[in-house]
C-alpha cells in the first residue's frame, strides 16, 4: 500500500509542476482539494486565495512554458502520516524566482489531492 501511495504523489507531483509550467488550471484542478488553502508566507508578501481565486491567477498568467524558463523542480521530502494525509517539501524555479513548497495532502475518493499549499519565494540573482 505505502508503495502504491507513493506512486501516486509522484504523479500528483508530475501534474503539479506540469501544471505550474504550462499555467494550465485544467491540470491543476486534478491536483488541488477543492477546499485548497494557498498561503504566500514570502516575506512581506502574506496573501491567501481559495481555490477559485488561484486557478483565476493561473488562467491570467503567461506559462513560464512560453517563456522557455528552464525547468528545475525537486520533491525534497514526501512524509505520510497513515493512509489518509500526508506532507511534501518541494521546491522549483520558475518565474524568476526560487519556490519552497509545504504541500499537504489528503487521500480522497478520487485519489491524493493537495489541501494546503504554503509557500515562499526569493528573487533569482542570476
Amino acid at each position: 500500500m505505502e508503495q502504491t501511495n507513493h506512486v501516486e504523489i509522484q504523479e500528483l507531483m508530475t501534474r503539479y509542476f506540469d501544471g505550474l509550467y504550462h499555467s494550465d488550471s485544467q491540470i491543476l484542478r486534478t491536483v488541488f482539494h477543492d477546499d485548497l488553502t494557498y498561503v504566500n508566507g514570502t516575506a512581506d508578501t502574506y496573501e491567501y486565495m481559495d481555490l477559485e481565486a488561484y486557478m483565476a491567477r493561473i488562467d491570467a498568467r503567461k506559462p513560464p512554458a512560453s517563456r522557455g524558463d528552464d525547468r528545475d523542480e525537486v520533491i525534497e521530502r514526501i512524509t505520510l502520516k497513515g493512509d489518509r494525509i500526508g506532507l511534501i517539501e518541494a521546491r522549483m524555479t520558475m518565474l524568476g524566482r526560487n519556490y519552497q513548497d509545504l504541500l499537504t495532502l489528503i487521500h480522497t475518493d478520487d485519489g491524493w489531492r493537495i489541501l494546503t499549499k504554503v509557500f515562499s519565494f526569493v528573487e533569482r540573482k542570476d
